[in-house]
């Protein structure tokens, strides 16, 4: 069990994904592509809102919380969320064409050595740091913190500019992007900006 808990299931949350190792997996356009199609489940199925998102190489951010209706908790539906996408990634370099293929299934492996529940393999960090959010402040703080990431680490000029972001969904109003978030304002503005 990890350090930090979700206090507040029911509350907004900010949470980090971090794949063991700093491992570069989301370098490649398959591996974000399983994470969206996951998040997209986990919001349709499961009653996840998204508020906010990113896909960076080697981890994730999310502003996030369990409708109050879903039958889940936050922490049941990210360790479901982390489980597939884990196992479904994995698969996909043993089966698909992958360059680093031994190296990555080795540095998952060596991971895992060191887990008492976990004997073959381990993609995700098991801590989510959860952050929960209580004021607009900190709410609008922690979103755009998320996406200014891709500029802060030199991919992208200006946020909305990145694909694997939710900034797209803010500057477009959810359309022309890659999955639909639970938008927090239905526009973009600085007002948010702190």
């Amino acid at each position: 069990m990890g350090r930090y808990r979700i206090l507040d299931q029911q509350g907004l949350n900010f949470v980090t994904c971090t794949v063991v190792g700093w491992i570069d997996i989301f370098s490649r356009k398959p591996y974000r592509d399983i994470v969206l199609d996951c998040l997209t489940f986990c919001r349709k199925e499961k009653g996840l809102l998204i508020f906010a998102y990113v896909v960076m190489t080697n981890h994730l951010h999310l502003v996030l919380q369990a409708d109050s209706k879903s039958p889940f908790t936050l922490s049941e539906i990210l360790r479901d969320f982390k489980k597939y996408t884990a196992n479904t990634i994995l698969e996909a370099i043993q089966n698909e064409k992958e360059s680093r293929r031994d190296w990555l299934m080795h540095m998952f492996k060596y991971y895992a050595k060191y887990q008492v529940n976990n004997r073959n393999f381990q993609f995700w960090q098991h801590d989510n740091h959860p952050f929960a959010l209580y004021s607009e402040k900190m709410i609008w703080q922690k979103v755009n913190y998320i996406h200014e990431n891709p500029v802060r680490a030199g991919i992208v000029d200006k946020p909305e500019d990145y694909l694997y972001s939710s900034a797209r969904n803010y500057k477009w109003d959810n359309n022309g992007c890659l999955m639909e978030i639970d938008l927090l304002a239905p526009w973009w503005s600085d007002v948010g900006k702190i």
